[in-house]
């Protein structure tokens, strides 16, 4: 199918939210190990989208700010690979996982070293990275804003239930450090990591602040100024082709091919590269911990589209 023009997003996401609205409420399961996502209501669903010209479309709750969760490990990796670079995969491999994001089978198999930098224990290996830089949490605050183009900040109430609960996390970290994977005390790391999950945001913030995905590395405001390089963005978005919705990312590739990250708040961000970046929103999961509506929402722009990069 040809894709539409440009001027015609907005009524593919209008049918899309009309399809979706019906559904809400009606499967899935919101978060409940983090008890602040426990109470966010499950039916609501929010979609947007950026294309690598600067035109926005939206529809649903794509203004409605949410804990984005995992989604965050894409832009704390790119702050990484921005300081790094090959540095970076010393300790933090790059396949898919096969096995659930927070699997401490896999880490004690593996000597400490995470399957790839989108697992918590990925995740929290860049954490410890940035950590070692400085003020990581204000960087990534910093990187956000500039990248959306407007104030970002943390959940404070999330950030303080994560830290509360977050015992897998704390036994990962914990592991990561036996094995002298890690540089800096697990308490300062772990902050790091809780705070980054409690970043919140819109569909519309996500989907501009991601623009650099689509743009080779191009600065989605600024238009010029790297983000990242070509090559780092080819890479990234391999990164999230591959294991960037758990192990479920050969199912993900198989029906949307599209490069995508998720997080256990529901969200969603995609990338058409060269074209656009697609962000979905809706709390409940299903059984793999990705969005339930987000990923069909992301199947029905694919068929209504034909965008996909297979």
């Amino acid at each position: 199918m040809s894709e539409p023009l440009l001027s015609n997003f907005q009524a593919v996401l209008d049918e899309i939210d009309a399809e979706i609205r019906p559904l809400l409420g009606a499967g899935g399961k919101v978060a409940s190990y983090i008890p602040a996502l426990a109470r966010v209501p499950a039916a609501q669903f929010g979609i947007a989208l950026r294309t690598c010209g600067g035109e926005e479309a939206c529809a649903g709750d794509a203004a409605t700010p949410f804990s984005i969760q995992s989604v965050s490990k894409l832009f704390t990796l790119t702050l990484a690979m921005q300081h790094l670079d090959e540095q970076l995969w010393e300790r933090i491999g790059r396949e898919p996982s096969g096995n659930p994001f927070n699997s401490l089978v896999q880490l004690e198999s593996e000597q400490g070293k995470p399957r790839n930098p989108f697992i918590n224990a990925g995740a929290i290996a860049v954490a410890d990275r940035l950590v070692t830089r400085g003020d990581a949490k204000g960087a990534i605050l910093a990187l956000m804003s500039s990248l959306a183009g407007e104030p970002i900040a943390f959940d404070d109430e999330v950030a303080a239930s994560e830290a509360e609960t977050g015992y897998r996390n704390i036994a990962l970290a914990n592991f990561m450090k036996s094995f002298g994977k890690l540089d800096n005390d697990v308490a300062p790391v772990l902050d790091m990591y809780f705070h980054q999950c409690a970043i919140r945001m819109s569909c519309m913030q996500l989907a501009r602040a991601a623009a650099f995905l689509c743009r080779d590395g191009a600065h989605p405001i600024e238009g010029h100024p790297a983000v990242t390089t070509e090559r780092q963005t080819r890479r990234i978005n391999a990164l999230m082709l591959t294991c960037g919705t758990y192990d479920a990312a050969g199912d993900v590739a198989f029906s949307i091919g599209l490069p995508c990250k998720s997080g256990v708040g529901g969200g969603i961000v995609a990338v058409v590269p060269d074209r656009l970046t697609l962000a979905v929103w809706s709390p409940a999961l299903d059984a793999t911990g990705n969005s339930l509506l987000g990923m069909k929402a992301l199947e029905l722009f694919v068929g209504t589209t034909g965008l996909s990069v297979f």
